[in-house]
């Protein structure tokens, strides 16, 4: 990112945080380096990362405005609702991953975990994701490695 782009987000950043209105002119009178909101408007980056922002500050406006709509025992009901709602979601993850290592303990224990990991070969991500939750079965071990070295291989057999 260059030293232009690097003060422009410093200033989109103080400007969200302190709630003034984000505009090319606003970002110029403040930039060190840039004196034209033109300079901001014509640049497909800086025109892109100005529209973001106000897309940012847009949605921070809009949220601010319906809680301070509410009461705050409206609020706080709200809250404690979304809460709850966290916790649930939570639990669900938490039991279906302990489901899913279950069933793989079983697909394991008869002999088909590597047709299971098979469906696995082409999405290297899917698997990273099972293993950060915790998903993957503790006794199965480098299936990532073991995929990836299957796929090479197959890959060198092609050519």
């Amino acid at each position: 990112m260059q030293e232009n782009e690097a003060a422009m987000l410093l200033i989109l950043e103080m400007l969200l945080a302190d709630d003034q209105d984000i505009t090319a002119r606003a970002v110029a009178r403040l930039h060190p380096n840039i004196k034209a909101a033109s300079s901001i408007t014509r640049n497909e980056s800086r025109s892109a990362l100005l529209a973001d922002y106000q897309g940012r500050q847009h949605e921070y406006r809009a949220w601010r405005g319906r809680v301070g709509k509410q009461s705050a025992v409206e609020a706080a009901a709200a809250l404690a609702k979304k809460e709850r709602r966290i916790v649930e979601l939570e639990a669900s993850v938490q039991t279906l991953t302990a489901a899913h290592v279950a069933l793989l303990r079983a697909v394991g224990a008869m002999g088909g975990f590597s047709r299971w990991a098979q469906f696995f070969e082409g999405h290297q991500e899917v698997l990273r994701t099972l293993t950060d939750l915790g998903a993957i079965p503790d006794n199965v071990t480098n299936i990532q490695e073991e995929l990836a070295t299957k796929h090479l291989s197959d890959k060198a057999k092609r050519k």
